[in-house]
């Protein structure tokens, strides 16, 4: 099990849909003016630049680029009267290529950049962007590379921390421990949580961490438990995933007398993901967030039929960017593509439920909350469809 965790270490480096982050670039973009953007034509097919790893050497990069794409094309299919110029553009998945895309993309005439994917390259790719005065819309979900003109489509560790850190404190669940392995991607899972339980008026019970490795996770059992009982902890927020440290904690707790419900075990991650996690016996009546399932399931088939196989995790932040061009434009604003524009404050409906871009470049998704029960998951608690004020 963990030859998986020692696998984990090197993929939190790169995109996975269990949240990894990204290693950063050293520049930025720079003074993008607040509400910045180009001025469109929207009588005409609006230029859109594609940025995706196509040409890489990086195991699995084609196939995704290729699944984006496929998604970006069946997005313009579905538009109903604005028409889209897609331009895509090879990345090679290395943050040098990007930028030379960009600024390729830029003197070919593109009015805003869908992609990257990997935060190093949306990065780099912002400052040509942001020179020529256009807006990045990149796949990647580091908010580190979020602002100016970079936007990230990407899922959020702050927005799934506070759907859930809400939920929580409506059910009784207010005094909340956060466990989390002492890695770049699960510190800032863990930062993620306390933050969303300072925002909404929670209390952060006890901490713990510990290192990432099978041993690391076995010393940090009985300490862990004894923390969660002295500072009568009703909520247990871990930061693991199941391709980490989450099935032996999941594992050894519950044999120390720490079960949910009793604490509440809440994941930062997905706890069905990969199916087979669902029969764990110590992740049962756990709580997590997921996607809309009505709307993923639905675009699931969509491309599915289009293409005969499944779509990539990432395709469908491809859909719902251009959908949300698309959406923009039709409205017929020539300031459409403007930060003011794609931050509009009722968002967009995207292919895994609601999304609206926020002013310092990232994101807030409608997202439900599950559990597991019989090895099944079960929802719970409903994605909103619409967006109320600042919050859902």
């Amino acid at each position: 099990m963990f030859a998986v965790l020692r696998a984990a270490r090197k993929s939190l480096t790169r995109f996975v849909l269990g949240l990894s982050l990204f290693s950063l670039a050293a520049c930025d973009p720079g003074a993008f003016p607040v509400g910045g953007g180009p001025t469109i034509n929207t009588s005409k097919p609006v230029p859109v630049a594609l940025l995706v790893p196509y040409e890489s050497q990086q195991g699995g990069d084609v196939a995704m680029a290729q699944s984006i794409e496929n998604a970006a094309r069946l997005a313009m299919a579905d538009l109903d009267g604005v028409a889209i110029d897609l331009r895509v553009y090879p990345t090679g998945g290395q943050a040098e290529r990007a930028s030379a895309a960009a600024s390729q993309a830029v003197k070919d005439g593109a009015k805003i950049i869908l992609g990257p994917v990997y935060g190093g390259s949306a990065k780099l790719a912002g400052i040509p962007a942001a020179n020529a005065g256009i807006n990045v819309l990149s796949f990647s979900n580091n908010p580190d590379v979020a602002g100016g003109n970079v936007f990230i489509l990407g899922p959020t560790f702050q927005n799934t921390a506070d759907r859930l850190v809400a939920y929580a404190r409506a059910n009784g669940k207010g005094r909340i421990m956060v466990v989390n392995a002492d890695s770049p991607a699960e510190n800032a899972g863990a930062a993620a949580i306390k933050t969303a339980i300072n925002r909404q008026g929670a209390t952060l019970a006890a901490t713990q961490s510990f290192e990432l490795s099978q041993q690391g996770v076995i010393q940090a059992i009985r300490p862990i438990a004894t923390a969660a009982r002295n500072s009568n902890a009703d909520a247990i927020f871990f930061t693991s995933g199941n391709d980490g440290a989450m099935p032996l904690l999941a594992q050894m707790l519950p044999e120390n007398g720490i079960k949910s419900p009793s604490p509440q075990y809440i994941g930062l991650q997905r706890w069905n993901v990969p199916a087979s996690a669902m029969s764990l016996p110590g992740l049962q009546d756990s709580w997590f967030a997921i996607p809309d399932q009505q709307l993923t399931s639905n675009f699931s088939a969509h491309y599915s039929a289009k293409y005969g196989q499944a779509p990539h995790a990432l395709a469908g932040l491809a859909y719902d960017g251009i959908a949300a061009i698309g959406a923009l434009v039709k409205a017929g604003n020539q300031n459409a593509l403007t930060a003011q524009g794609l931050t509009r404050g009722s968002g967009f409906v995207g292919v895994n439920g609601i999304f609206r871009l926020l002013p310092d470049g990232t994101n807030q998704r409608g997202l439900s909350i599950a559990t597991i029960q019989n090895n099944q998951v079960i929802e719970i608690d409903p994605a909103p469809r619409a967006f109320r004020g600042a919050g859902y």
